[in-house]
């Protein structure tokens, strides 16, 4: 691709499953505040409606339902005044390469988790890998996940970029000191005094919530804020109240994760699959330490005994040893080293400089 990054900047659709805030949307949200605070034109708009949306989301939605044919239809003719298209996350992906087949709107897919994970099966490897051959670029969040996407769907390499995720270090400002941890607390409705590890993310298989109360109930003393919604809620609520009464707290969806990270002492991630989650970019940016299962490009943002700790997934022991250590070590020591790392190489200021220029060279070739 030629370089155009000093050329006038394309007209850019962010495309988004739905209006909820995970990780995929928060990215894309971002992204799209920081292009348009730069002058570039952008808008952003998701593919269906979801009942755990915010309420009151501006957010435009195309359609009843992610594939509906009036969604496509409605994708290509929102695609008419864009000059790229960026599909963030994977439903984004077969919507796009439908809907904008034949179109003369390229389209960018983000690649979010691990591919090893989500294409398991060869069936879904061929669908995913045809959809991914008509993408113009695809945009992986660490080169472990370029090599993947490479070796696995035969990529051209030039075609494949590696951007890593991406938040405005403003959103996530560190507590002040402990007054305003405090404060944080008394606002989330979360005891004051105890230690306390917080996990933020959708309540579903792959995410593991259960070891995370798990690792807790092995950690003298230590209580859970749990932030998010999903279909396992209702489990994770009845295993939390056998084995650790009180001490883990489902605080449901949360607009914005900042205020618990400036509450809590650590961010406790216990995923089966992971890409490199935009929670440990978020957590440390507030100067979080983070305890992990090492899963996907996790040690990409946790540099193990110097951010945070890493541990195999599916050790409900390690995660409590590891959570141990981090409540009971230099959290200050480690929240400023994540937070150092985090501004190097994950600030979304950084992040836009390379968005930018893929997004320039894609619609100069067009």
């Amino acid at each position: 691709m030629p370089d155009t990054a000093s050329a006038e900047q394309p007209r850019v659709l962010h495309l988004v499953t739905d209006p909820r805030r995970r990780g995929a949307q928060n990215l894309a949200r971002d992204l799209h505040a920081e292009l348009l605070a730069r002058g570039t034109e952008s808008r952003i708009a998701a593919l269906q409606p979801h009942p755990d949306a915010p309420p009151g989301d501006p957010l435009p939605v195309l359609g009843p339902a992610r594939f509906h044919p009036a969604t496509l239809r409605a994708l290509r003719r929102a695609a008419t005044t864009a000059d790229v298209v960026v599909a963030h996350g994977s439903s984004t992906l077969p919507a796009c390469a439908a809907a904008l087949l034949g179109s003369r709107t390229p389209f960018v897919y983000v690649n979010i988790g691990d591919p090893r994970h989500w294409t398991a099966s060869r069936a879904r490897r061929l669908r995913v890998g045809a959809a991914l051959h008509r993408a113009a670029a695809v945009a992986a969040l660490s080169d472990g996940a370029r090599e993947v996407l490479l070796d696995r769907f035969r990529l051209h390499p030039e075609r494949v970029r590696t951007i890593p995720n991406g938040r405005a270090a403003d959103r996530y400002p560190p507590a002040a000191g402990p007054a305003d941890r405090l404060a944080a607390r008394r606002a989330l409705g979360l005891p004051p005094d105890v230690p306390l590890a917080a996990t933020v993310g959708a309540l579903t298989p792959e995410k593991r919530i259960d070891l995370a109360v798990d690792a807790v109930t092995r950690t003298p003393g230590a209580h859970l804020a749990v932030a998010g919604e999903g279909p396992l809620r209702a489990a994770l609520e009845e295993h939390a109240a056998v084995l650790a009464p009180g001490r883990v707290h489902f605080l449901g969806g949360l607009d914005s994760p900042a205020e618990l990270y400036r509450a809590a002492d650590a961010l406790l991630l216990s995923s089966a699959s992971e890409g490199m989650p935009g929670v440990l970019v978020e957590a440390a940016l507030a100067a979080l330490p983070s305890v992990a299962t090492e899963v996907g490009w996790v040690r990409e943002a946790v540099v193990d005994g110097v951010t945070g700790a890493l541990v195999p997934p599916g050790d409900a022991q390690a995660l409590a040893d590891a959570l141990g250590r981090v409540l009971t070590g230099d959290r200050a020591a480690l929240g400023a080293a994540a937070r150092r790392h985090a501004l190097d190489r994950f600030e979304l200021g950084v992040v836009a400089d390379a968005w930018q220029r893929l997004l320039g060279e894609v619609a100069a070739v067009r």
